[in-house]
Parts: C-alpha cells; structure tokens; sequence
C-alpha cells in the first residue's frame, strides 16, 4: 500500500517536468525561503532556524531542499537537540492551487532531567494542499508516515505558511 501510494505521489510530481522548455535564466529560477521561530515562557525555550531553496522546473513544477536545526528546553523536564534535512516538490496545476509532498529526515538528541537519553531518527512524509497567492501559501499538510511514539510532531496534520522570495 505504502509503495503504491509514494509512486502515485512521483508520478503526480514527474508529469510537470515534460514540459515546454522555460528561457528564464537559472538565477531567476531559484527561490529562497523557510523558517525561523522563537517562542519562549515559564521555563519552556524554542529555537527554529530552517532555511530551503526551491527551483522553479516551469511554472506548474518546482523542487528542492532545506536544512533544518532546532533547540527545544523545557526547564526540570528535558534538553533536546533537533537536525536533519528535507526534499520538497511543488506542483500548481492552477495558479492559486499549491499541492505538495515534502520528505524530512531529521535527528533527535533528547536528554531528560534523570539523566536518561533518547536519541533517534525521525522520518516524515509530508502531503500538503494550499492556497497560492504570488510567493505565499497557507495550507495544511499531513504525515503519511506518523507515529505516535518516537515522533517529532505531536499531530499528523499540520497547518502552514509557506514563502518563498
């Protein structure tokens, strides 16, 4: 079921990519974005910093990569480091339609107040569908791949806000 479901996904996400040759330049082609996030309060501290960049194949099609590095602490309960990386493929099969699928990979570094540590790896497979206007979308996404043990999320489905410049 898993493998029939990721090839419909590629085959979605590889149709777009035989299209009509683009002439804009290549450094026009590539978008910056991502994420940075701080939230803090009564012994709890965040810190986000996930940049990625995106190349435009055409103007139905892009894809690309990010980084991802976060800091979580929640005073008297537990320290944790996160990193890893993603892939992400976009499609607009119209203009104000953004659909997406987005694999993360990421390293989870957990030390607890006793001392005890939990340290493993997180993988996520993210599709998500939005609304598109100019360089920003506001959509929800869902973890094909959830779990509730080991998990970096506490939900499956996740609202989001993406930009790209």
């Amino acid at each position: 079921m898993k493998s029939t479901f990721l090839g419909l996904i590629v085959a979605i996400f590889c149709v777009p990519i035989a299209s009509a040759q683009n002439s804009t330049p290549f450094s026009e082609r590539i978008h910056y974005g991502g994420t940075l996030g701080l939230s803090f309060g009564s012994g709890f501290t965040n810190i986000v910093v996930a940049p990625s960049a995106i190349y435009d194949v055409n103007q139905y099609f892009s894809a690309g990569a990010g980084v991802q590095g976060s800091y979580v602490s929640w005073k008297n309960n537990f320290e944790s480091y996160i990193y890893g990386a993603s892939l992400i493929a976009l499609v607009n099969p119209i203009e104000q339609v953004q659909l997406s699928a987005e694999l993360e990979q990421l390293r989870v570094n957990t030390t607890y107040e006793d001392n005890f540590k939990d340290n493993f790896w997180n993988t996520a497979l993210f599709v998500g569908a939005g609304y598109r206007t100019n360089n920003v979308t506001i959509g929800v996404r869902y973890n094909v791949l959830f779990k509730e043990r080991n998990n970096v999320y506490n939900e499956a489905f996740m609202p989001f806000i993406r930009v790209y410049f």
